[in-house]
């Protein structure tokens, strides 16, 4: 049985192949098409997934979708009725999405196909039960909490449930504008963070503020009543496309989310790109710690309703790796299972497992227990890119290229790492990194220089051997998606000076040889040169989507400063590099 689970016309839009319950093949549009959280319809996905698994679009029963425009549509006229200047704006985005309704003739269109070959039963799920199912039914679970909460989907911001064999009964819902993204959200648009995607960065900036607005920030959200409630006075009313507009291009472009009662409160809100000054950062501190205590109060109540100590979660904001990290000091669960794309991305597994497992029935069996879910590449194929780019390089079995780039991330260069199959979400994961040493103090300042130009408060991210993350983190449950934040035990952050952040914490992928053999014994192969079972990994790419193909990755490795690329068995050494090219 084959079925289609799409996200599309939403930001992040997706495409995933569930074959007889497995997910077989999941990407994201922007991998293919380079274009950074395209939101419109994810053709080139599609095509991928079906050519994956040797399939026509004829041969698919069922197609997913993560969102339902009719769902709630009472709650989103009551709200457009109460604030007359979106009426209008309403009824476009109405029209609009009726037309995007029409699965069959956008896949009869994409794909070149008479719609009437077309055989499959089309199903639309609410957005955030479709985020519950990507995680819950990715778990080894038969029982579990569920949660799930972003800026908004489908007019609902947050939701919680009670997982159970095929089921998930939906317990309550936090319905717009309240919504905890929206607030992460506002604020940073206030600190001068004002694109999609930008939450991360202001994450990172958080430790290096004070408490100083922690009292005004904490009136601008409440707990109330098992849920909370925002103080709509600090935002502009979000209408009914809910902050964020998708334009005929694909772009995501954010609406303005605060009102000049954040400038009467705290000044002039900070241009983008001008200097960050410690008010800014206060901001992103308090902004963070107020996240951080709705978000627990929410589990607390979740687990009163469904006491049981293991949590299965999603939404954009359960990419807060350091609030995720902080789950098992403050709340009773004691095991997390966040799937690897979390975010939005991640509703064309949830939308295609909840037609197989709670549509039609069909038993668990299947567990997501790595992300390596895109294409891969021939040696042919890369042999190929790279006499086509002029490359110079040579061939190694499997032991003497781990041993090789083992010694070169030992003697301080920066190499690209391309293994395997693309990682699916939003993170590197070994199979399209860039790899360097943890511990060499100015690695930070050369990644940035050479490469990544991101922004100086930003961390790197270590992945460790699992069987020494107990050795290294004061945490020992497992991170295998790079979505936890733990802290690095006092003895061990000089040895991991590249990767503890200002409040000494790493966000950790934990890396098993069972999840990734070739990725698992490069680490092994640096801890037996260095002692340090430990890598610094960054996304392979330059202010771009993570590359994808061969060719992605020499041209990434040609235009910026990396030393060394290391791509299937090929080994490619620039001549400013420590090792040469025999």
């Amino acid at each position: 049985m084959l079925i289609l689970g799409l996200n599309m016309f939403h930001a992040d839009a997706s495409a995933a192949i569930v074959v007889d319950g497995e997910v077989k093949f999941a990407i994201a549009e922007e991998r293919l098409n380079r274009h950074k959280h395209f939101a419109g319809f994810p053709a080139l996905a599609i095509k991928a997934c079906l050519d994956a698994v040797g399939a026509k679009i004829s041969d698919v029963e069922h197609v997913s979708v993560g969102q339902d425009s009719d769902a709630h549509l009472a709650k989103k006229v009551r709200y457009a009725l109460a604030n007359p200047a979106k009426i209008l704006n309403l009824i476009r985005l109405r029209q609009r999405k009726e037309g995007m309704r029409d699965v069959r003739s956008l896949l009869s269109k994409a794909l070149d196909v008479d719609s009437a070959q077309l055989r499959f039963q089309e199903h639309h799920l609410e957005h955030h039960i479709a985020h519950i199912a990507s995680a819950y039914y990715c778990s080894p679970w038969e029982k579990a909490a569920g949660f799930s909460y972003d800026g908004s989907g489908d007019f609902v911001s947050t939701m919680m449930a009670l997982c159970e064999g095929n089921e998930i009964e939906v317990l309550d819902r936090v319905f717009l504008p309240h919504s905890l993204g929206s607030v992460y959200t506002m604020i940073c648009e206030f600190i001068g963070y004002s694109k999609y995607g930008d939450e991360g960065k202001v994450m990172g900036l958080a430790p290096y503020g004070k408490d100083t607005y922690c009292d005004e920030i904490n009136k601008i959200v409440a707990a109330k009543n098992g849920g909370f409630q925002l103080d709509l006075s600090y935002f502009k009313a979000l209408g009914s496309n809910q902050g964020m507009q998708v334009l005929e291009d694909g772009t995501v472009k954010l609406a303005r989310h605060f009102s000049d009662r954040m400038e009467k409160l705290f000044g002039e809100p900070r241009a983008p790109h001008s200097e960050i000054k410690q008010r800014d950062m206060d901001l992103a501190f308090a902004l963070q710690h107020r996240f951080e205590e709705i978000f627990f109060h929410l589990l607390n109540q979740l687990h009163r309703r469904v006491p049981c100590e293991d949590l299965a979660m999603a939404g954009g904001c359960a990419l807060n790796s350091v609030a995720n990290g902080k789950v098992f000091d403050v709340t009773p669960f004691r095991r997390t299972y966040i799937q690897p794309a979390a975010g939005d991305e991640g509703l064309a597994i949830g939308a295609a497992l909840h037609t197989y497992h709670s549509v039609l029935k069909q038993p668990r069996r299947h567990e997501l227990k790595n992300s390596y879910l895109g294409p891969e590449f021939s040696d042919s194929r890369i042999e190929s890119a790279l006499q086509s780019a002029g490359s110079k390089y040579r061939k190694l079995e499997r032991t003497a290229l781990l041993d090789a780039t083992a010694e070169q991330i030992a003697a301080g260069n920066v190499i690209g790492w391309f293994q395997g199959r693309m990682e699916w979400g939003p993170r590197a994961l070994g199979n399209r990194s860039i790899v360097a040493h943890p511990g060499l103090p100015n690695m930070k300042d050369v990644l940035n220089a050479r490469i990544k130009h991101r922004e100086w408060f930003r961390p790197f991210a270590p992945s460790i051997m699992a069987d020494h993350q107990h050795e290294y983190f004061e945490h020992d449950h497992p991170s295998p998606f790079m979505l936890h934040v733990y802290k690095i035990r006092p003895e061990k952050r000089k040895e991991l000076c590249a990767v503890n952040h200002v409040d000494d914490t790493g966000r950790l992928q934990s890396v098993t040889r069972e999840e990734n053999p070739m990725y698992y014994d490069l680490i092994s192969a640096f801890h037996r040169k260095t002692g340090i079972p430990v890598i610094l990994n960054t996304s392979f790419n330059e202010n771009e989507p993570i590359v994808c193909t061969p060719e992605e990755a020499i041209d990434c490795f040609q235009r910026t400063r990396m030393d060394v690329l290391a791509i299937g068995p090929f080994l490619v050494v620039k001549p400013s590099g420590n090792a040469e090219v025999e």
